[in-house]
């Protein structure tokens, strides 16, 4: 249980769901982790206390990545603590299903800016920080970035940006030993799935149809792979997006 044994990750949006289970498992194998949260400090402190609980090391730093000034405090507190950054998982997102006729300069705007920008302006300062040894940055997308469903089509063009950038960079990054992927999971049970009304729905039941494997995903199907894509094991493999769905087709 050692596979990112002395690493620094710094998780995005993990107070909840995905990045809680990502942060969760990174410090299992042996990772100090950062838990950025956006508003809910209880939450956050759940998945601090279970780290630390678990014999693991860990921080909750606030911070609102779609912004540069709360970046910057995010990253300097992670320095406070730890003195270095070995890892990035952009995981803050957010979604908004909505048709075409209802949509907003608001809600494109919230989605891009956290989706895409969040993602860029944390991964400026993560490049900074890695310095001459080098890093690791997981951007988690989405498989809606290649299989679309309907009133989604800014969330989808959200990420399929960020996998726009994940390919751009790991070119734009080359000799500077930094690895950059895209995970791109399916329906995964979460708070803002169920928020959202995915789990139980038509829709729901539709994926599991189309899903060989025969079930919604789990926050810990996700985190797994985050930490195959963290560790050694995967340090021939940049610049790829990844999808982890259970192998949904079709939709």
């Amino acid at each position: 249980m050692n596979k990112l044994k002395d690493k620094v990750a710094l998780v995005t949006g993990a107070s909840k769901g995905i990045g809680a289970s990502i942060a969760i498992h990174f410090a299992k194998e042996g990772a100090m982790v950062v838990v950025n949260y956006a508003s809910s400090n209880s939450d956050a402190q759940k998945v601090v206390n279970t780290i630390i609980n678990d014999g693991g090391t860990a921080i909750a730093v606030k911070g609102d990545v779609s912004k540069q000034t709360d970046v910057d405090r995010i990253f300097r507190e992670t320095e406070n603590a730890y003195g270095t950054l070995d890892i990035l998982v952009n995981n803050a997102g957010v979604f908004q299903y909505l048709p075409i006729d209802e949509l907003t300069e608001e809600s494109f705007h919230k989605q891009f800016n956290i989706n895409v920008l969040g993602s860029i302006l944390s991964i400026q300062k993560a490049v900074q920080f890695f310095g001459t040894k080098g890093g690791n940055i997981i951007n988690i997308s989405s498989e809606a970035s290649k299989l679309p469903l309907p009133t989604g089509s800014i969330y989808s063009a959200s990420k399929a940006a960020l996998d726009a950038v994940t390919v751009s960079l790991s070119k734009e990054l080359t000799g500077r030993n930094i690895r950059i992927n895209s995970l791109l999971p399916g329906v995964v049970d979460t708070v803002g799935s169920r928020n959202a009304g995915f789990i139980g729905s038509e829709v729901e039941k539709d994926m599991i149809n189309k899903t060989p494997l025969g079930r919604t995903g789990q926050p810990e199907d996700i985190a797994k792979v985050a930490v195959f894509l963290a560790s050694d094991d995967a340090n021939w493999i940049n610049g790829q997006k990844l999808s982890v769905t259970g192998g949904i087709f079709g939709l």
